[in-house]
């Protein structure tokens, strides 16, 4: 057409636009629209919102609004696409401003947003934080007549469990169940894992019994992995075992995830040799170990000793022999040089995924200081904070000097506490500046299964003759004035800190 001199119209150009947005070819999308500007030629509803979805899809917000303006001014009015579009734009950027700027346009022009824009605003409106905002919309979209679908539904209670609101979310698996809302896999399997998340464990109950009688919707092995997830949580071994024998006699394989949940409820319990049998079953059904795997069971040996961490360092050698090497050089000479275990440490790190690596550390740590190698496990400290795995540990006000040890397992959390026992004491004997007051936050566990580093810190403190108590107002704090501090170090400190 252009070398025969034919005018490439409105249609001609949007098709290709079009075209080229669905290959994926952004650039050669943007680069026919802005052909088809210079031209003179104004673009229509169906291009407008092809080139906004493409600026979307490259990040260029600021050419997304541009656009939109640029169009508005030309008397175009966007159709309910145009709108997902810059709604899953600003939901991606947790931008609720611009959500609300999205609604606003909408109301404005009259526009009434179909099934596809209200399941794009419920997402973003999760990606922003806000689940009574996203309520409302879902109220909104109900009461116009629009029923949900499972993306909807799917959407609102990933917003509700992240949110923790567990009242809201099983309120509305029940209007789900009263009105035939569709389910499938994947909501089930939302709403198993909230309750998963949540320690909702009746509940959770009740919906896997509702899996199994249902046509469309039995069990797989994700469902199967959430309640062996519950159970494990609160340490029902006899329930995580029956459903392990459930999925082999029904033929649903165990997968990385449920033979970690199961692994972890084994070792708290300390039932070793059937953690070694549901391991060994794992690995000869396929299940490749992963990092957090590999976590676990070297959590369970931070607190076995003897034959029982034998076996389960065993387990660990089939999945990560480099691991289980360096474990051994940790607890072997104590000649062996700190630059030796900085560089095995690194090398460690290297190979482990980042989500892996702190919970890695505390783990060796607590495994340190389980067989008395305490100075290995302030080196491990120190080497994790050098790399980046505590951040935040310590923060300093004029009036508050901080430790902040809720990410920190128990054995790294006592390690990290005589630290800074020893840190303070010299800042004292050098008498300089030091706050009105001094506070150690373990964390208060919102979970219904979360049992916190507040009692073994508490106990902690109290072997140390530590001058901290517990926080009366905020739950999970230990707290000590500069003058508590003072009187310690003179009097109890040197002998304390030198036994620690």
């Amino acid at each position: 057409m252009i070398d025969k001199g034919i005018d490439l119209d409105n249609i001609t150009y949007s098709t290709i636009i079009t075209c080229a947005k669905k290959c994926i070819l952004f650039n050669k999308a943007i680069e026919w629209f802005e052909r088809m500007y210079k031209t003179g030629l104004m673009p229509d509803e169906v291009t407008y919102s092809a080139v906004l979805d493409v600026y979307a899809k490259l990040g260029k917000v600021e050419e997304v609004i541009s656009l939109y303006e640029r169009g508005r001014a030309s008397g175009w009015k966007p159709d309910p696409i145009a709108f997902a579009v810059l709604g899953k734009m600003y939901g991606e950027a947790g931008d609720y401003d611009g959500i609300r700027y999205v609604l606003q346009e909408m109301k404005s022009l009259g526009v009434q947003p179909n099934l596809v824009v209200y399941n794009t605003l419920l997402e973003a409106m999760g990606k922003a934080g806000k689940p009574g905002l996203a309520r409302s919309l879902f109220e909104e979209m109900v009461d116009s007549g629009i029923a949900p679908n499972e993306k909807t539904l799917t959407a609102l209670m990933k917003i509700y469990g992240k949110s923790r609101w567990a009242r809201d979310a099983l309120a509305l698996w029940e209007r789900m169940k009263l009105n035939k809302w569709p389910m499938d896999f994947i909501l089930y399997n939302t709403l198993l894992s909230m309750c998963a998340d949540l320690g909702l464990v009746e509940e959770a109950e009740r919906l896997f019994e509702d899996m199994k009688g249902s046509e469309k919707c039995k069990p797989d092995s994700w469902s199967y992995t959430a309640m062996l997830n519950i159970y494990g949580s609160g340490g029902n071994v006899d329930k995580a075992m029956d459903l392990f024998k459930e999925m082999s006699e029904v033929g649903v394989n165990l997968n990385v995830m449920g033979c970690t949940c199961l692994i972890q409820c084994l070792g708290r319990a300390k039932k070793i040799d059937d953690l070694v049998r549901v391991f060994e079953t794992s690995m000869a059904a396929g299940v490749k170990p992963d990092d957090r795997l590999c976590g676990c069971l070297l959590s369970v040996v931070s607190f076995c000793e003897g034959d029982e961490a034998d076996k389960v360092l065993a387990c660990l050698d089939r999945a990560s022999p480099k691991l289980v090497v360096f474990v051994e050089l940790l607890a072997g000479k104590a000649s062996t040089s700190f630059d030796i275990v900085k560089e095995e440490f690194k090398a460690i790190l290297s190979n482990t995924t980042v989500e892996a690596r702190r919970p890695f550390c505390n783990c060796l740590i607590d495994i340190c200081r389980n067989r008395n190698c305490h100075e290995r496990a302030h080196e491990l400290l120190y080497l994790g904070t050098v790399y980046g795995l505590y951040p935040g540990l310590h923060t300093k006000t004029e009036k508050e000097w901080r430790l902040n040890v809720r990410s920190l397992s128990t054995g790294a959390a006592h390690t990290a506490f005589e630290e800074w026992m020893v840190s303070l004491a010299k800042i004292i004997e050098r008498q300089e500046t030091l706050p009105a007051l001094f506070s150690a936050n373990t964390g208060a566990g919102t979970h219904k299964f979360s049992q916190g580093l507040g009692s073994a810190f508490a106990s902690h403190v109290e072997k140390l003759a530590a001058p901290f108590r517990e926080s009366e107002d905020k739950a999970g704090f230990f707290i000590a004035t500069r003058e508590d501090m003072i009187s310690w170090v003179q009097s109890k400190a040197p002998s304390v800190m030198a036994t620690a």
